[in-house]
């Protein structure tokens, strides 16, 4: 009786240890089978996204074969201090292809910016101070707003008023982008291919300048900072510098208001002075247009001597806009009218700007 209990106990053992085998095999099928559909479901969501993703991808490629304009940052304009940094350059932007129906709408909006009722032709002959900000911030952008003036800008970051010593006034080798440059440009004396690609070359190929009410020049900062160009060849005591007048900054001056008044005699030219400076080495402050001196004195004798060769010429129409002494940019606004110590912020310029309109529409109204 003691064998048959016994046994009677294993095979009740032995069953439940195979009925908890059966058990936990029904259990790892289910289990199994529901990873089975989690794994199936995520195989089916991940083609899914990487049909969207390839849809999205061809859409956004389209969309880049169908765009004339590339949005990019642009780079922060050449500091005067470099003196030898490049102007801004005319880009070409991609081909835009447009629908028929787009057609019509931008030559109606080219038209309507072509027929505006201007009330004057203003050219302006600069270095980055004016080409630095080409947007409605900058300097040139906002004269035009207050004249309703239809503006030219020929201003090139980086250029000088005067050759630089290496430079020659020979107008059948001539290589040089600044102020005489682009003036012997505009009345025909040089081949204008040396400013081919950039925006003074556009301007150059567009503009009528026998319809120009006023020439702006503006220049003098990179002259002085360069350390090359003297401010003028007559010294104080009587001396001469052994150069010619073109390759110091006022003399400079002087014959590009002579050229541009023999070829347009109608026109008026508003001469801008350096402005007020700051010159840092890092963020350590060097000197400003007081006190720092590269060898033909500070900044504000270049201011002066802008000043004078303008009253050379006032019976002519020559105005000056003594920007150093009278913009309202100092040294206690810098902070606020200066991003970099030379260049303007959009608040500095727009102070800049709207005083030199000022000049030039008193000159233009005088009854107002």
């Amino acid at each position: 009786m003691g064998n048959t209990r016994r046994g009677r106990q294993n095979i009740n053992t032995l069953l439940v240890v195979l009925i908890g085998f059966c058990v936990l095999a029904i259990i790892e099928i289910v289990y199994g089978q529901a990873q089975m559909k989690v794994e199936r479901e995520r195989l089916a969501l991940e083609e899914q996204n990487t049909q969207t993703v390839a849809e999205l991808k061809e859409e956004w490629r389209k969309l880049q074969e169908g765009s004339s304009v590339v949005t990019a940052q642009s780079e922060p304009a050449p500091a005067a201090s470099e003196g030898e940094s490049e102007p801004a350059r005319v880009v070409e932007q991609p081909k835009k292809q447009e629908s028929k129906k787009q057609q019509p709408e931008d030559e109606t909006a080219k038209t309507e910016e072509d027929d505006r009722n201007y009330d004057m032709q203003i050219v302006i002959l600069g270095d980055s101070i004016m080409d630095g900000d080409r947007t409605e911030s900058g300097a040139a952008d906002i004269i035009g707003e207050q004249l309703n003036a239809k503006i030219y800008n020929m201003s090139m970051g980086g250029t000088t008023a005067a050759l630089l010593p290496n430079e020659q006034y020979n107008f059948s080798t001539w290589n040089s982008r600044c102020l005489l440059g682009v003036v012997n440009a505009i009345v025909g004396n040089i081949n204008p291919d040396i400013f081919e690609g950039y925006a003074a070359g556009e301007v150059l190929k567009t503009c009528d300048f026998s319809k120009t009410d006023y020439f702006i020049i503006e220049y003098g900062v990179n002259d002085f900072l360069t350390g090359q160009i003297p401010n003028s060849r007559y010294l104080e005591g009587g001396d001469t510098l052994a150069v010619d007048g073109t390759h110091t900054y006022t003399g400079a001056l002087d014959d590009a208001i002579s050229r541009l008044k023999s070829s347009f005699p109608d026109a008026g030219i508003l001469v801008i002075g350096p402005h007020y400076c700051q010159v840092f080495n890092g963020g350590t402050f060097v000197g400003d247009g007081y006190s720092l001196d590269y060898g033909y004195g500070p900044l504000i004798t270049f201011s002066r001597g802008a000043g004078y060769v303008a009253e050379q010429h006032r019976e002519e129409g020559v105005l000056f806009f003594n920007a150093f002494e009278e913009s309202g940019i100092d040294a206690d606004t810098a902070d606020d009218y200066l991003s970099d110590g030379v260049h303007m912020t959009p608040l500095g310029a727009r102070v800049y700007a709207e005083f030199a309109a000022g000049i030039i529409r008193r000159d233009f109204m005088p009854e107002e």
